[in-house]
Protein backbone atom coordinates (compact mmCIF):
# COMPACT_ATOMS: atom_id res chain seq x y z
CA UNK A 1 0.00 0.00 0.00
CA UNK A 2 1.12 3.40 -0.74
CA UNK A 3 1.07 6.60 0.78
CA UNK A 4 -2.24 7.18 -0.94
CA UNK A 5 -5.16 4.83 -1.18
CA UNK A 6 -7.99 5.03 -3.14
CA UNK A 7 -11.44 4.71 -1.45
CA UNK A 8 -14.49 5.31 -3.23
CA UNK A 9 -12.65 7.24 -5.94
CA UNK A 10 -11.19 9.52 -3.46
CA UNK A 11 -7.01 9.50 -2.75
CA UNK A 12 -6.34 9.58 1.01
CA UNK A 13 -3.13 11.31 1.66
CA UNK A 14 -2.06 10.17 4.68
CA UNK A 15 0.62 12.21 6.03
CA UNK A 16 -1.59 14.87 5.30
CA UNK A 17 -4.37 13.12 7.71
CA UNK A 18 -1.42 12.14 10.04
CA UNK A 19 0.01 15.65 10.13
CA UNK A 20 -3.73 17.38 10.71
CA UNK A 21 -4.96 14.72 13.71
CA UNK A 22 -1.46 12.73 15.08
CA UNK A 23 0.58 14.18 17.93
CA UNK A 24 3.51 11.97 18.02
CA UNK A 25 6.09 10.78 20.79
CA UNK A 26 8.50 12.69 21.59
CA UNK A 27 8.73 15.05 18.74
CA UNK A 28 8.79 18.69 18.12
CA UNK A 29 5.56 18.81 16.69
CA UNK A 30 5.95 22.21 14.76
CA UNK A 31 8.94 20.81 13.55
CA UNK A 32 7.16 18.15 12.08
CA UNK A 33 4.09 19.18 10.51
CA UNK A 34 6.52 21.91 8.89
CA UNK A 35 8.94 19.04 7.88
CA UNK A 36 6.29 16.03 7.19
CA UNK A 37 6.30 12.64 8.49
CA UNK A 38 7.52 9.17 6.51
CA UNK A 39 5.25 7.18 6.11
CA UNK A 40 5.77 3.08 6.45
CA UNK A 41 3.75 1.13 4.97
CA UNK A 42 4.82 -2.57 5.27
CA UNK A 43 7.40 -4.90 6.87
CA UNK A 44 8.58 -8.26 5.89
CA UNK A 45 11.64 -10.00 7.61
CA UNK A 46 13.99 -7.38 8.92
CA UNK A 47 13.12 -4.88 6.06
CA UNK A 48 10.63 -1.88 6.80
CA UNK A 49 9.18 0.09 3.27
CA UNK A 50 8.30 3.84 2.70
CA UNK A 51 5.52 5.33 0.72
CA UNK A 52 7.80 5.80 -1.92
CA UNK A 53 8.85 2.16 -1.94
CA UNK A 54 12.03 3.23 -0.46
CA UNK A 55 13.07 -0.49 1.72
CA UNK A 56 15.58 -0.17 4.86
CA UNK A 57 16.96 -2.56 6.75
CA UNK A 58 15.24 -2.16 10.31
CA UNK A 59 18.47 -1.59 12.18
CA UNK A 60 16.45 -0.50 15.33
CA UNK A 61 13.63 -3.81 15.48
CA UNK A 62 10.82 -1.34 15.55
CA UNK A 63 11.71 0.20 18.73
CA UNK A 64 13.99 -2.87 20.16
CA UNK A 65 11.55 -5.20 19.69
CA UNK A 66 10.48 -7.11 17.22
CA UNK A 67 12.75 -9.58 17.70
CA UNK A 68 11.37 -12.35 15.57
CA UNK A 69 11.39 -10.12 12.48
CA UNK A 70 7.70 -9.13 10.74
CA UNK A 71 5.40 -10.67 8.71
CA UNK A 72 5.65 -13.42 10.64
CA UNK A 73 2.37 -15.58 9.81
CA UNK A 74 2.38 -17.52 12.59
CA UNK A 75 2.01 -14.76 15.00
CA UNK A 76 -0.83 -13.52 13.06
CA UNK A 77 -2.63 -16.75 12.92
CA UNK A 78 -2.35 -17.03 16.82
CA UNK A 79 -3.87 -13.29 16.97
CA UNK A 80 -6.42 -14.15 14.83
CA UNK A 81 -7.46 -17.61 16.54
CA UNK A 82 -7.54 -15.94 19.94
CA UNK A 83 -9.92 -13.31 18.40
CA UNK A 84 -12.30 -15.45 16.90
CA UNK A 85 -12.58 -17.75 20.50
CA UNK A 86 -12.08 -14.71 22.71
CA UNK A 87 -11.69 -11.13 21.73
CA UNK A 88 -11.56 -10.30 24.90
CA UNK A 89 -12.27 -10.60 28.64
CA UNK A 90 -10.77 -9.17 31.76
CA UNK A 91 -8.66 -10.73 34.83
CA UNK A 92 -11.03 -8.89 37.07
CA UNK A 93 -13.45 -10.55 38.74
CA UNK A 94 -11.77 -13.69 40.19
CA UNK A 95 -11.56 -15.02 36.36
CA UNK A 96 -8.93 -15.84 33.86
CA UNK A 97 -8.70 -17.40 30.47
CA UNK A 98 -6.54 -20.14 29.13
CA UNK A 99 -4.33 -17.55 27.40
CA UNK A 100 -3.17 -15.75 30.56
CA UNK A 101 -2.56 -18.88 32.23
CA UNK A 102 -0.27 -20.40 29.47
CA UNK A 103 1.69 -17.30 29.20
CA UNK A 104 2.30 -16.90 33.05
CA UNK A 105 3.79 -20.80 32.14
CA UNK A 106 5.82 -19.69 29.12
CA UNK A 107 7.51 -16.67 31.02
CA UNK A 108 8.70 -18.32 34.05
CA UNK A 109 10.65 -21.10 32.51
CA UNK A 110 12.27 -18.15 30.53
CA UNK A 111 13.01 -15.69 33.32
CA UNK A 112 15.70 -15.03 35.60
CA UNK A 113 15.33 -17.51 38.66
CA UNK A 114 12.14 -17.75 41.08
CA UNK A 115 10.87 -14.96 39.69
CA UNK A 116 7.83 -16.68 38.41
CA UNK A 117 4.76 -14.85 39.77
CA UNK A 118 3.72 -11.99 37.05
CA UNK A 119 0.99 -8.58 36.86
CA UNK A 120 0.67 -8.24 33.14
CA UNK A 121 0.37 -4.37 31.57
CA UNK A 122 0.48 -2.80 28.16
CA UNK A 123 3.96 -1.24 27.85
CA UNK A 124 7.24 -0.82 29.67
CA UNK A 125 6.19 2.63 31.23
CA UNK A 126 3.05 0.77 32.61
CA UNK A 127 5.08 -2.06 33.70
CA UNK A 128 7.67 0.15 35.65
CA UNK A 129 4.54 2.42 37.19
CA UNK A 130 3.10 -0.88 38.22
CA UNK A 131 6.62 -1.67 39.81
CA UNK A 132 7.03 1.46 41.71
CA UNK A 133 3.22 1.00 43.23
CA UNK A 134 4.22 -2.70 44.05
CA UNK A 135 7.48 -1.78 45.94
CA UNK A 136 5.71 0.77 47.72
CA UNK A 137 3.04 -1.72 48.76
CA UNK A 138 5.10 -4.57 50.00
CA UNK A 139 7.22 -2.05 52.66
CA UNK A 140 3.86 -1.33 53.93
CA UNK A 141 2.76 -4.97 54.52
CA UNK A 142 6.25 -5.28 56.03
CA UNK A 143 5.14 -2.95 58.48
CA UNK A 144 7.73 -0.18 57.03
CA UNK A 145 5.89 2.65 56.03
CA UNK A 146 9.06 5.06 55.78
CA UNK A 147 11.23 2.82 53.23
CA UNK A 148 9.58 3.90 50.45
CA UNK A 149 12.61 5.98 48.30
CA UNK A 150 13.62 4.64 45.17
CA UNK A 151 16.94 4.83 43.61
CA UNK A 152 17.63 5.33 40.09
CA UNK A 153 20.52 6.33 38.11
CA UNK A 154 20.86 9.49 36.06
CA UNK A 155 20.77 9.06 32.49
CA UNK A 156 18.44 5.67 32.80
CA UNK A 157 15.11 5.50 31.28
CA UNK A 158 12.14 4.07 32.62
CA UNK A 159 9.42 5.38 30.55
CA UNK A 160 7.15 8.51 30.19
CA UNK A 161 4.22 7.75 33.40
CA UNK A 162 4.40 10.32 35.91
CA UNK A 163 6.48 7.66 38.45
CA UNK A 164 8.34 6.09 35.16
CA UNK A 165 9.59 9.30 33.96
CA UNK A 166 10.69 10.63 37.07
CA UNK A 167 12.52 7.44 37.56
CA UNK A 168 14.27 8.30 34.47
CA UNK A 169 17.32 9.99 34.83
CA UNK A 170 17.28 11.98 31.33
CA UNK A 171 16.78 15.47 32.75
CA UNK A 172 14.59 17.04 29.60
CA UNK A 173 12.26 15.18 30.32
CA UNK A 174 11.31 16.49 33.51
CA UNK A 175 10.67 20.27 33.23
CA UNK A 176 7.36 20.14 30.82
CA UNK A 177 5.30 18.38 33.56
CA UNK A 178 6.77 19.67 37.07
CA UNK A 179 8.91 16.26 37.36
CA UNK A 180 10.54 14.57 39.02
CA UNK A 181 7.49 13.36 41.90
CA UNK A 182 9.01 12.99 46.00
CA UNK A 183 10.23 9.70 46.94
CA UNK A 184 13.23 9.49 44.08
CA UNK A 185 16.87 10.08 44.22
CA UNK A 186 19.78 9.41 41.33
CA UNK A 187 22.98 8.43 41.41
CA UNK A 188 25.88 8.34 39.04
CA UNK A 189 25.22 5.62 36.01
CA UNK A 190 27.91 3.59 35.20
CA UNK A 191 28.98 4.97 32.11
CA UNK A 192 32.11 3.75 31.48
CA UNK A 193 32.94 4.69 27.70
CA UNK A 194 34.02 8.10 27.44
CA UNK A 195 32.73 10.35 30.15
CA UNK A 196 33.03 9.19 34.26
CA UNK A 197 35.32 6.46 33.60
CA UNK A 198 38.39 8.10 31.14
CA UNK A 199 41.47 7.47 32.81
CA UNK A 200 40.01 4.89 35.15
CA UNK A 201 40.75 0.27 34.76
CA UNK A 202 37.37 -0.63 34.21
CA UNK A 203 37.12 -2.60 37.47
CA UNK A 204 37.80 0.64 39.14
CA UNK A 205 35.17 2.41 37.53
CA UNK A 206 32.89 -0.17 38.29
CA UNK A 207 33.95 0.06 41.84
CA UNK A 208 33.55 3.57 42.11
CA UNK A 209 30.26 3.67 40.63
CA UNK A 210 28.85 0.94 42.96
CA UNK A 211 30.38 2.94 45.90
CA UNK A 212 28.21 5.51 44.67
CA UNK A 213 25.21 3.80 45.06
CA UNK A 214 25.93 2.63 48.68
CA UNK A 215 26.98 5.91 49.36
CA UNK A 216 23.40 7.60 48.65
CA UNK A 217 21.78 4.39 50.71
CA UNK A 218 23.77 5.48 54.06
CA UNK A 219 23.08 9.08 52.90
CA UNK A 220 19.60 8.58 52.73
CA UNK A 221 19.60 6.15 55.43
CA UNK A 222 18.65 2.19 54.68
CA UNK A 223 15.81 1.96 56.65
CA UNK A 224 14.48 4.65 53.91
CA UNK A 225 15.77 3.21 50.38
CA UNK A 226 13.84 0.74 49.51
CA UNK A 227 14.58 0.00 45.93
CA UNK A 228 17.28 0.39 43.31
CA UNK A 229 16.27 0.19 39.68
CA UNK A 230 18.62 0.44 36.38
CA UNK A 231 18.57 -1.36 32.98
CA UNK A 232 21.28 -4.06 32.56
CA UNK A 233 22.18 -2.21 29.56
CA UNK A 234 21.56 1.72 29.30
CA UNK A 235 19.55 1.83 26.37
CA UNK A 236 17.74 5.50 25.53
CA UNK A 237 20.60 7.36 26.68
CA UNK A 238 22.88 5.70 24.06
CA UNK A 239 23.40 1.99 24.81
CA UNK A 240 25.43 1.90 27.54
CA UNK A 241 26.84 -0.82 28.32
CA UNK A 242 28.04 -1.61 32.00
CA UNK A 243 32.14 -2.31 33.63
CA UNK A 244 32.85 -5.59 34.19
CA UNK A 245 32.08 -6.10 37.98
CA UNK A 246 29.41 -3.36 38.57
CA UNK A 247 26.48 -6.05 38.74
CA UNK A 248 28.08 -8.29 41.19
CA UNK A 249 28.64 -5.07 43.26
CA UNK A 250 25.10 -4.37 43.02
CA UNK A 251 23.84 -7.48 44.11
CA UNK A 252 25.75 -7.93 47.27
CA UNK A 253 25.12 -3.95 47.94
CA UNK A 254 21.48 -4.44 47.62
CA UNK A 255 21.43 -7.54 49.56
CA UNK A 256 23.43 -5.58 52.33
CA UNK A 257 20.79 -3.07 53.33
CA UNK A 258 17.44 -4.92 52.44
CA UNK A 259 16.79 -2.84 49.40
CA UNK A 260 15.15 -4.19 46.70
CA UNK A 261 16.93 -5.12 43.58
CA UNK A 262 14.46 -3.73 40.54
CA UNK A 263 16.20 -4.80 37.02
CA UNK A 264 13.94 -2.92 34.40
CA UNK A 265 14.38 -5.79 31.34
CA UNK A 266 12.16 -3.80 28.77
CA UNK A 267 15.04 -3.72 26.24
CA UNK A 268 17.37 -6.07 27.55
CA UNK A 269 14.69 -9.03 27.84
CA UNK A 270 13.63 -11.58 25.53
CA UNK A 271 17.39 -12.39 23.47
CA UNK A 272 18.19 -8.77 23.26
CA UNK A 273 21.46 -9.38 25.31
CA UNK A 274 21.93 -12.88 24.03
CA UNK A 275 20.18 -14.83 26.95
CA UNK A 276 16.89 -14.55 27.39
CA UNK A 277 17.28 -11.63 29.89
CA UNK A 278 20.03 -9.26 30.90
CA UNK A 279 20.24 -10.27 34.06
CA UNK A 280 21.13 -13.86 32.91
CA UNK A 281 23.69 -11.83 30.75
CA UNK A 282 25.78 -9.94 33.74
CA UNK A 283 24.65 -12.11 36.70
CA UNK A 284 22.43 -10.25 38.31
CA UNK A 285 19.93 -11.52 41.22
CA UNK A 286 16.88 -9.19 40.75
CA UNK A 287 13.60 -9.20 43.84
CA UNK A 288 11.89 -7.94 40.42
CA UNK A 289 11.91 -7.60 37.16
CA UNK A 290 9.59 -5.29 34.48
CA UNK A 291 9.52 -6.34 30.73
CA UNK A 292 8.09 -5.77 27.87
CA UNK A 293 9.16 -4.95 24.06
CA UNK A 294 10.42 -8.37 22.89
CA UNK A 295 7.75 -10.07 25.18
CA UNK A 296 5.20 -10.18 21.85
CA UNK A 297 8.04 -9.33 19.32
CA UNK A 298 5.86 -6.06 19.42
CA UNK A 299 2.86 -7.34 17.50
CA UNK A 300 0.95 -6.58 20.48
CA UNK A 301 1.29 -4.51 23.66
CA UNK A 302 1.42 -6.31 26.73
CA UNK A 303 3.86 -5.91 29.28
CA UNK A 304 4.55 -7.60 33.06
CA UNK A 305 6.38 -7.12 36.24
CA UNK A 306 8.07 -10.29 37.54
CA UNK A 307 7.74 -10.85 41.19
CA UNK A 308 10.10 -12.95 43.39
CA UNK A 309 8.62 -15.33 46.23
CA UNK A 310 8.98 -12.89 48.74
CA UNK A 311 7.10 -9.79 47.03
CA UNK A 312 4.43 -12.23 46.00
CA UNK A 313 3.91 -13.86 49.37
CA UNK A 314 3.63 -10.70 51.01
CA UNK A 315 1.03 -9.58 48.30
CA UNK A 316 -0.56 -12.86 48.48
CA UNK A 317 -1.12 -12.77 51.89
CA UNK A 318 -1.69 -9.40 52.55
CA UNK A 319 -5.16 -9.01 54.31
CA UNK A 320 -7.08 -6.91 51.59
CA UNK A 321 -7.16 -6.77 47.96
CA UNK A 322 -4.20 -5.22 46.00
CA UNK A 323 -6.00 -2.24 44.10
CA UNK A 324 -4.48 -1.63 41.33
CA UNK A 325 -4.85 -3.29 37.43
CA UNK A 326 -5.76 -2.67 33.97
CA UNK A 327 -8.76 -3.41 31.78
CA UNK A 328 -6.22 -4.77 29.21
CA UNK A 329 -3.73 -6.56 32.05
CA UNK A 330 -3.18 -10.41 30.61
CA UNK A 331 -5.44 -9.28 27.31
CA UNK A 332 -6.41 -12.63 25.47
CA UNK A 333 -4.92 -11.81 22.03
CA UNK A 334 -1.88 -10.50 23.69
CA UNK A 335 -1.28 -13.26 26.06
CA UNK A 336 -1.58 -15.34 22.66
CA UNK A 337 0.71 -13.84 20.54
CA UNK A 338 3.27 -13.87 23.54
CA UNK A 339 3.10 -17.74 23.99
CA UNK A 340 3.72 -18.25 20.25
CA UNK A 341 6.56 -15.37 20.13
CA UNK A 342 8.22 -17.63 23.01
CA UNK A 343 7.33 -20.88 21.15
CA UNK A 344 9.00 -19.34 18.29
CA UNK A 345 11.83 -18.29 19.93
CA UNK A 346 12.48 -21.46 21.27
CA UNK A 347 11.85 -23.25 18.00
CA UNK A 348 14.24 -20.98 15.98
CA UNK A 349 17.05 -21.30 18.71
CA UNK A 350 17.18 -17.16 18.90
CA UNK A 351 18.04 -17.98 22.41
CA UNK A 352 20.85 -20.53 21.59
CA UNK A 353 22.86 -21.23 18.56
CA UNK A 354 21.09 -19.68 15.87
CA UNK A 355 20.90 -16.39 17.74
CA UNK A 356 24.65 -16.68 19.03
CA UNK A 357 25.70 -17.26 15.17
CA UNK A 358 23.35 -14.30 14.49
CA UNK A 359 24.96 -11.99 17.46
CA UNK A 360 28.31 -12.66 16.85
CA UNK A 361 28.14 -11.81 12.71
CA UNK A 362 26.77 -8.66 14.03
CA UNK A 363 29.41 -8.00 16.89
CA UNK A 364 32.23 -8.93 13.77
CA UNK A 365 30.72 -6.80 11.18
CA UNK A 366 29.97 -3.06 13.95
CA UNK A 367 33.82 -4.08 15.29
CA UNK A 368 34.97 -3.02 12.09
CA UNK A 369 33.71 0.37 12.06
CA UNK A 370 36.27 1.02 14.86
CA UNK A 371 39.10 2.42 12.35
CA UNK A 372 36.72 4.53 10.68
CA UNK A 373 37.72 8.35 11.08
CA UNK A 374 34.45 9.62 12.60
CA UNK A 375 33.85 6.76 15.23
CA UNK A 376 35.52 7.02 18.82
CA UNK A 377 34.50 3.64 19.96
CA UNK A 378 32.62 0.74 18.76
CA UNK A 379 30.47 -1.62 21.77
CA UNK A 380 28.01 -3.81 21.51
CA UNK A 381 26.49 -6.91 23.36
CA UNK A 382 24.14 -9.62 21.75
CA UNK A 383 21.71 -7.62 19.44
CA UNK A 384 22.95 -4.17 20.68
CA UNK A 385 25.06 -1.73 19.21
CA UNK A 386 26.90 1.50 19.39
CA UNK A 387 29.02 3.56 17.59
CA UNK A 388 30.41 7.13 19.15
CA UNK A 389 31.02 9.55 16.71
CA UNK A 390 33.90 12.13 17.51
CA UNK A 391 35.46 14.73 15.87
CA UNK A 392 38.87 14.01 17.71
CA UNK A 393 39.66 10.24 18.23
CA UNK A 394 42.38 10.73 21.43
CA UNK A 395 40.08 13.38 23.27
CA UNK A 396 36.56 11.86 22.43
CA UNK A 397 35.69 15.76 21.62
CA UNK A 398 32.57 16.29 19.87
CA UNK A 399 31.10 18.22 17.26
CA UNK A 400 29.57 21.64 18.01
CA UNK A 401 26.29 22.87 17.09
CA UNK A 402 22.75 21.76 18.00
CA UNK A 403 22.58 18.63 15.87
CA UNK A 404 26.08 17.34 16.24
CA UNK A 405 26.62 14.42 14.04
CA UNK A 406 24.48 12.43 15.20
CA UNK A 407 20.79 13.42 13.22
CA UNK A 408 23.17 14.15 10.28
CA UNK A 409 24.67 10.44 10.07
CA UNK A 410 21.16 9.28 10.93
CA UNK A 411 19.22 10.54 8.00
CA UNK A 412 22.42 9.69 5.73
CA UNK A 413 21.85 6.24 6.68
CA UNK A 414 18.04 5.99 6.29
CA UNK A 415 19.16 7.12 2.86
CA UNK A 416 21.65 4.26 2.45
CA UNK A 417 18.41 1.87 3.43
CA UNK A 418 19.18 1.15 7.18
CA UNK A 419 16.81 2.71 10.26
CA UNK A 420 19.57 3.33 13.12
CA UNK A 421 18.78 5.51 15.91
CA UNK A 422 20.62 8.64 16.96
CA UNK A 423 20.93 8.55 20.79
CA UNK A 424 23.00 12.63 20.65
CA UNK A 425 26.32 11.18 18.60
CA UNK A 426 25.75 7.80 19.56
CA UNK A 427 24.55 6.23 16.53
CA UNK A 428 22.42 2.79 18.41
CA UNK A 429 21.42 -0.67 16.63
CA UNK A 430 18.93 -3.30 17.10
CA UNK A 431 18.30 -5.45 14.87
CA UNK A 432 15.88 -8.08 14.97
CA UNK A 433 17.45 -11.46 15.96
CA UNK A 434 16.56 -13.23 13.07
CA UNK A 435 19.12 -10.96 10.96
CA UNK A 436 21.41 -13.25 9.29
CA UNK A 437 25.20 -12.90 9.09
CA UNK A 438 24.58 -11.77 5.22
CA UNK A 439 22.00 -9.40 6.42
CA UNK A 440 24.19 -7.87 9.37
CA UNK A 441 26.96 -6.86 6.53
CA UNK A 442 24.14 -5.42 4.72
CA UNK A 443 23.42 -2.76 7.92
CA UNK A 444 27.42 -2.27 8.84
CA UNK A 445 28.31 -1.52 5.37
CA UNK A 446 25.32 0.80 4.82
CA UNK A 447 26.28 2.49 7.78
CA UNK A 448 30.05 2.86 6.65
CA UNK A 449 28.89 4.77 4.02
CA UNK A 450 26.54 7.12 5.99
CA UNK A 451 29.72 7.62 7.94
CA UNK A 452 31.22 8.30 4.87
CA UNK A 453 29.07 10.96 3.97
CA UNK A 454 28.97 12.27 7.39
CA UNK A 455 32.20 13.10 7.54
CA UNK A 456 32.32 15.21 4.33
CA UNK A 457 29.37 17.06 5.46
CA UNK A 458 30.88 17.82 8.32
CA UNK A 459 34.17 18.58 7.18
CA UNK A 460 32.44 20.63 5.42
CA UNK A 461 30.98 22.80 7.84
Amino acid sequence: MGAQQSQGGIARDWAKLDSRHNLHPFTAHKDLRQDGVRVITHADGVYIYDSTGHRMLDGMAGLWCVQVGYGNLELADAAYEALRTLPFYNTFFQTTHPYVAQLCEALAEVTPEGLDNFHFANSGSEANDTAFKMIRYFWNLQGKPDKKIILSRERGYHGVTTAAASLSGIRSMHPQFDLPIPGIAHVSPAVYQFEEGRGLSEDDFAQLTANAVEEKILALGPNKVAAFVAEPVMGASGMMTPPAGYWPRINAICKKYDVLLWVDEVICGFGRTGQWFGSHTYGIEPDIVTMAKGMSSGYQPISAVALNARLNEAIVNAPSEMAHGFTWSGHPVASAVCVKNLEIMRRLELVGPVGDRNAAALQAELATLADHPLVGEVRGVGFLGAIEIVKNKETGERFSGAAGGGVVCRNHAISNGVMIRACGDTMVMSPPLVITPEQSKELIDAVRRALDATLDDLMAD
